[in-house]
This record gives structure tokens, C-alpha cells and sequence, in this order.
């Protein structure tokens, strides 16, 4: 679901870097991407383009599994059996969308179990905005418009990014997460144009959803520690900046067709740009939140370590059974012996 965790924060590098690398390889691996050739788990990289790698796809995976916590917590309150249904299946969809994702990562020689032990551990980050709490139903339309609406501006490049699992990968994730975002549109307009209280509820979860979400895109460029990098290795395709002015331009007309307000003094149409102008993010509840700070970062990972924790039985039930399956397939083959 949610790419924007790759453009806010530093990860955990995996592998160390060497002293140097053959310049003749990295000239052949460099002008492969500018080719536009995807690049292949057996194939050389660099040593920082797979650390990069790495970090992005695990956070990702990260903020997908993350994610299903505040999505979870309306499953059972939803206000019909409809609604109940595709919420299911959309946090059912995060789900398959962390598991793509580490197995994407996993062929860059590392482990889910070392991947998931460092979001345990609060050493790997995932994205701010799931440190926030879902306080109505409104909430969860407003995820699904904003937040996916995000999400969805990021990961489309994606689907061309260098690395071919990762952009195979993102292909269906694409697909899927135009539906949540379509979802929580229509979740959106029908409390819109409901009761004076339906739409007060939903104009509340605007005013609380639409910053958060622009911080989603990540830190100004300027103050971008990796861009440039994976920008000429197109691992990314287009600046923090650059995305997050696409999703205002996308978002302000649907929020006005809602006839929504949103918590913007200074948002306004620059007719000779051609861009929705909008005023200063608040940076400094951003890295509050990122350095564990936010509304709910504890409680996120505390219901995770608990789901790891009273989860450990069904693991070792898998790991029993399949030994076990081994067992049984190994011994025709000795009595042919």
C-alpha cells in the first residue's frame, strides 16, 4: 500500500559496503539502467544500490503490515454487512501486499525473519501516517481517499522502477490499491451527502487526514538523503516534491466536488502554473512522529509483537508439518535404494 515510507526515513543498511567496486561493472551496470533494462536478483550491483533496495522494499512491506492495524480496528463496527465485507477484504489485500514485497526483498539475500526482527525491534521504520488513530468511520474513508490516494502516486512509478521483482510486484499492488482508493472515495461521498452530522463527520476527517498524508511524500528534496541517488538509478522516477504536488493537484477538485473544505488558509489555484498552491507543511510534527513520538507509534508496534508473539505456535505447527511432509517424501526413495 504504502510506498511513502521509502521516501521519509533512513533503514538499517544490510550489507557493508566495499572499499570499492570495479569500475568497469558499475559503467555496464549503470548504462543497463539508463537503458532501462531491469535489472535481475542474479544479475551485479552495486553493493549501495542493493542496501538501497533493501531498505525501500522492507519498509514498504513494513508499512503494509503495519497498516492493517488502524483499517483492522472498524472491521467489526462498520456500518453495514457490505461495508463490513470490503474492508475486510482491503486489509486482507495490505496483507498480500507485505508478503509480496518481503519476498521481493528476499532476493536480495535477506531474510524475512532479519526483516521482521528489525520492525520489532523499532531499528526499521514504516510510514508515519499509520501513527495516527482512526477515531470514525469517516476515518476510514478518508485512508482510503488520501492516504491510498498517495500511496497510489508513488507506487505507479514504481511499476517501472529498475529492479524486476519489485516492479512486477508492484504491478498488481497498483491494481488493488486503485480499488481502496476508490473505496474510500465512495465511503467519502455517500457521508457527504448524508445527514449535516454524516458530513461534519466527514469534514472532521479531512481536517485531520489531509496534512499527514502530504508529509506521506516525504521530507522538502532539498532535505532528501537519498533521492538523487535513487533517482539516477530509477529506483525512483520523481521527487518527494514533484508527487506530492501531483497528489494536491489530484486531490483538491475530488475534495471539492465532495463539497469539503479543506484545512489549507493558504491553498489556492495558480491559474498560470496550473497547479493547486498549498502552505507550509508543519516538518516538525513529521519527525516527531518518526522518532516514535506519534499518537499511536507504541501502540502500533505493541499489538504487533503481540500478534508475532501468540503467533509463534502456528509457525512452529508450519515448520513441524512441512519437516514432516520431508520425511514422508524421502522414504520411497530409500526403499528404491
Amino acid at each position: 500500500m504504502y510506498t511513502q515510507a521509502l521516501n521519509q526515513q533512513d533503514g538499517v543498511a544490510t550489507q557493508a559496503t566495499p572499499a570499492s567496486e570495479d569500475a568497469g561493472a558499475v559503467a555496464r551496470f549503470e548504462a543497463r539502467v539508463a537503458a532501462e533494462d531491469k535489472i535481475e536478483p542474479n544479475d551485479w550491483m552495486p553493493a549501495a544500490y542493493r542496501r538501497t533496495l533493501v531498505r525501500q522494499i522492507s519498509q514498504h512491506a513494513h508499512s503494509e503490515i503495519i497498516g492493517m492495524q488502524p483499517e483492522g480496528n472498524w472491521i467489526t463496527r462498520a456500518p453495514s454487512l457490505r461495508r463490513k465485507a470490503a474492508l475486510l477484504a482491503k486489509v486482507q489485500d495490505e496483507g498480500g501486499h507485505g508478503l509480496y514485497l518481503y519476498a521481493a526483498a528476499e532476493t536480495l539475500g535477506v531474510s524475512r525473519e532479519e526483516l521482521y526482527a528489525q520492525l520489532l525491534s523499532g531499528k526499521a521504520k514504516y510510514s508515519s501516517i499509520f501513527n495516527y488513530p482512526t477515531l470514525t468511520w469517516a476515518d476510514i474513508g478518508a485512508i482510503g481517499w488520501l492516504v491510498d490516494g498517495a500511496a497510489i502516486m508513488n507506487q505507479i512509478p514504481l511499476c517501472r522502477t529498475s529492479y524486476g521483482p519489485y516492479a512486477r510486484a508492484m504491478i498488481r499492488v497498483c491494481k488493488e490499491e486503485s480499488f481502496h482508493q476508490r473505496q474510500g472515495y465512495e465511503i467519502m461521498l455517500t457521508l457527504s451527502r448524508g445527514t449535516a452530522e454524516q458530513k461534519a463527520m466527514a469534514q472532521d476527517a479531512l481536517d485531520r487526514w489531509w496534512w499527514p498524508s502530504l508529509m506521506m511524500f516525504g521530507p522538502p528534496d532539498g532535505e532528501s538523503q537519498h533521492s538523487d541517488q535513487s533517482m539516477r538509478w530509477k529506483i525512483k522516477r520523481f521527487t518527494n516534491d514533484d508527487l506530492r504536488q501531483q497528489f494536491v493537484d489530484a486531490t483538491v477538485p475530488q475534495g471539492h466536488h465532495l463539497g469539503l473544505t479543506f484545512p489549507d488558509p493558504e491553498l489556492r489555484f495558480d491559474a498560470e502554473g496550473g497547479h493547486w498552491r498549498f502552505g507550509a507543511i508543519d516538518w516538525a510534527e513529521f519527525k516527531a512522529v518518526l522518532a516514535g513520538n506519534g499518537p499511536c507509534n507504541r501502540q502500533r508496534l505493541k499489538t504487533r509483537r503481540n500478534a508475532h508473539e501468540s503467533g509463534a505456535w502456528v509457525r512452529e505447527a508450519a515448520l513441524a508439518h512441512a519437516a514432516k511432509r520431508r520425511a514422508r517424501a524421502a522414504q520411497p526413495a530409500r526403499a528404491a535404494e
